[in-house]
Formats: structure tokens, sequence, C-alpha cells
């Protein structure tokens, strides 16, 4: 097939396909035309490309998944370097999700913070020449 098929049926842009050639990640084979030529490995390729780049995985990560495919094997992450680059994504995401953890602790803190300093000030608000609000950035509403 030729390079506007594949991009078609690997719902990419040409111009990615051509991207992907000059990364070494496809192919660059070309017919007696001059036209460049695919066959559906080069599909399967694609769509492993793609499906770890949905997960997040950046295109150089993908490399050893597609010499997994390139190699024979069926899958492209039954190579140890495909499993390696598995293990380094999970232990990412892994830091990423503590770290989201933390600050949606502090963010949970802060917002009890805020609510008891906001009901705080509403009790006060009742008695006639209660406290000012006060911003803690500085300031006083008025």
């Amino acid at each position: 097939m030729r390079i506007g098929e594949l991009a078609a049926r690997a719902g990419t842009t040409t111009r990615t396909l051509r991207y992907y050639e000059s990364r070494g990640l496809l192919p660059a084979r070309r017919g007696n035309n001059g036209y460049r030529t695919y066959d559906e490995g080069d599909l399967r390729l694609l769509r492993q490309i793609r499906t770890l780049q949905d997960f997040g995985f950046d295109l150089e990560e993908t490399r050893p998944f597609v010499e997994c495919l390139r190699a024979g094997h069926p899958e492209g992450d039954s190579c140890p370097a495909s499993l390696a680059v598995y293990r380094r994504k999970l232990d990412e995401l892994d830091a990423l999700i503590g770290e989201l953890q933390a600050v949606r602790t502090h963010v949970g803190e802060q917002l009890a913070r805020a609510e008891a300093s906001r009901d705080e000030l509403a009790a006060g608000a009742e008695v006639p020449g209660g406290p000012e609000p006060v911003c803690e950035l500085g300031g006083t509403f008025k």
C-alpha cells in the first residue's frame, strides 16, 4: 500500500509517517516507481506506536516495542526491552500518583482551613463590631 492509504488506515497523517520513517521507526521501502510502499506489518507497527502514545509513552519509548514486532514476535511487548519500558513507565506513573496525592491532601487541608476561617468570620460578623475579614494574601475586604 502507499503512504496515503497507510495513513488513512492507521488514523494518522502522511507527515507523521514520514517523521516516523526519519526516526527509524517505520521502514523506508520504495517501489520501482519511487513511491513508498508499506504492508500489513507496517500497519501493526503504527497501531502499536499509536496505542502506546495514547497511554502516555513518548515516541522514543515505543522503539523497543517496534523492534520486538520487527523481530517477528506476535506482540510488541513480549521482549525484555519492552518489559523494561513498561516497568519504567509504571514507576513514573506511581511517582506522579504520589505527587498528585500529596497535592490533593494539601488542597483538602487548605479547603478545610478556609471553610473554618469563613465560619469564624460569619460567626463574628453576627456580633455588631465583629472582626473585619482579612485576606491571607494581605489587606482587608471592604
